[in-house]
């Protein structure tokens, strides 16, 4: 796994933050800066922490893992690219109390955006792979594109929540592919 694909992968499993981060620009009067700091060290936060956690419950079973790789790579990327494909196309309205950016609001958008970090985080475990390096590179990543989700929010609202979605999802599957046939 090269660090382009761990970018890539950073750039996919942001895409459910960044959506939700949309929500949260549009609930939000104008553009806050404290909503997009809040939104990208939770989402960032989540998004680092889960495939370290991840890779952690892999590296116990890694002796099966390894030798299967590619395989167990390809299926969890196409299973969360293809579930971030099929929420793309019955996505709901952002809703009342998106503006809320307490604890009580963030923490479970926080876990629920970052759950399928920890599968990537199990498929990590079965590469020669610096998972230093890709937690930090994938919550930065998710920092600054959610960041810029409430932004854009602020500015155009729910025109680019579901085409975020169909992105991230294109990309994991791609990736998945990519890994499956060793390219």
């Amino acid at each position: 796994m090269t660090l382009l694909d761990i970018i890539l992968i950073g750039i996919g499993l942001a895409m459910d933050a960044f959506a939700v981060s949309i929500c949260k620009g549009l609930a939000s009067p104008g553009f806050r800066i404290r909503t997009a700091l809040s939104c990208g060290l939770w989402f960032g936060g989540f998004q680092a922490l889960m495939p370290l956690l991840g890779y952690l419950l892999g590296s116990t079973v890694s002796g099966y893992i390894s030798r299967y790789a590619g395989l167990v790579a390809f299926v969890l990327l196409c299973f969360v690219g293809g579930s971030m494909l099929r929420e793309s196309f019955h996505q709901e309205d952002c809703g009342e109390g998106g503006a809320d950016i307490g604890p009580s609001a963030m923490l479970p958008l926080a876990v629920a955006t970052s759950i399928d970090a920890l599968a990537i985080g199990v498929s990590f475990a079965g590469y020669q792979i610096n998972i230093l390096t890709a937690i930090l590179l994938i919550g930065l990543i998710t920092f600054v594109i959610s960041g810029a989700g409430t932004w854009i929010g602020a500015l155009f609202g729910n025109r680019y929540q579901a085409r975020a979605e169909r992105a991230g999802g294109v990309i994991l599957i791609l990736i998945g592919l990519k890994l499956l046939l060793g390219i």
